[in-house]
């Protein structure tokens, strides 16, 4: 059986995003796992092969920064949608510096959903091991909102959507048979019937009706404060949340490091690190390359499972 073809992008030059990914590369029993593709600025000697996507050097700035990692990433999706690669690593981004470089999407989700041309995606942290040892499975319902806008962006119909995302990834890339999904609340003690918003039965009662009519093993809401919890002990295998911070407080709490973002729905798997570009450390060679080890091989290993699990789901 022939070795996967993985894309790595850079991120932003003046971040870790390089260091991380030379650190994971160099890893013997990564490097063997695949065959590697390094997208991003000119000048790169670590394994694989190297695409450029331009100059940049240090004294450049922050625009230009931004727009040799939005081009990387419009290069490998390319890549990826073209065949030529099978799945998509990508470094972090620094989004000042991207939007300052013209690339007008609040993040990696929202460019990969718009350049893939897919209906849906979906944000999922992911680690299948955690400071509490039970694996943990979070999808943000809304990723890059303010809190405020936050009611308006969650209807029953998204929520539904999100959740038919996971169940296809749990069952034809994580191999789960049957997975259990928690719609976590989006009020202190899931509103208390009411008294604290109106949320848990305007939005997610109907969507846990919905998904329960189509088969999916589904609960909630369940309060934020327990849900987690109970997941990590394995009643759950993934959680649903409804907006990022309730999500990604929880998940880095109990998977620093070890953590990956996977994008659910695009037409080939793409994983992340779980952390950002550490622009203060950048360059020092004190880095953790951990989060970014974890996102190569869970991308190997998605590539391994993706096309015969049906790549829509």
């Amino acid at each position: 059986m022939s070795r996967p073809r993985i894309a790595v992008t850079l991120g932003d030059p003046r971040g870790i995003g390089p260091e991380v990914a030379r650190a994971a590369l160099d890893d013997p029993e990564i490097a063997a796992l695949a065959e590697w593709t390094v997208v991003g600025a000119e000048g790169w000697e670590g394994p694989g092969s190297a695409v450029s996507v331009g100059r940049w050097a240090p004294g450049d700035g922050i625009a230009a920064a931004g727009r040799i990692a939005g081009e990387a990433v419009r290069r490998a999706t390319e890549l990826a949608l073209a065949g030529e690669v099978d799945a998509l690593v990508t470094a972090p981004l620094d989004k000042a510096a991207f939007h300052a470089g013209g690339w007008r999407f609040p993040g990696h989700t929202e460019m990969l959903h718009a350049l893939a041309g897919v209906p849906d995606v979906a944000m999922m942290m992911a680690a299948e091991r955690t400071a509490l040892g039970g694996p943990l499975r979070v999808v943000l319902a809304t990723t890059h909102l303010a809190l405020r806008d936050v009611p308006a962006a969650l209807s029953a119909e998204l929520l539904v959507r999100q959740a038919r995302l996971v169940h296809a990834a749990l069952r034809g890339q994580w191999g789960i048979a049957e997975p259990r999904i928690a719609l976590c609340a989006v009020n202190p003690h899931a509103s208390d019937g009411g008294l604290f918003g109106d949320e848990e039965a305007r939005i997610v009662a109907p969507a846990l009706e919905a998904l329960c009519a189509a088969g999916i093993a589904a609960s909630g809401p369940i309060p934020a404060d327990t849900v987690f919890t109970r997941a990590l002990r394995g009643e759950f295998d993934a959680v649903v949340a409804p907006y990022h911070d309730v999500g990604m407080a929880a998940f880095k709490t109990a998977a620093f490091g070890s953590g990956v973002n996977v994008t659910l729905g695009l037409p080939f798997p793409r994983t992340s690190p779980d952390h950002g570009t550490a622009l203060d450390i950048a360059g020092r060679g004190i880095a953790d390359a951990s989060s970014m080890k974890e996102a190569v091989l869970l991308a190997v290993r998605l590539a391994g499972r993706f096309d015969t699990a049906g790549r829509r789901g």
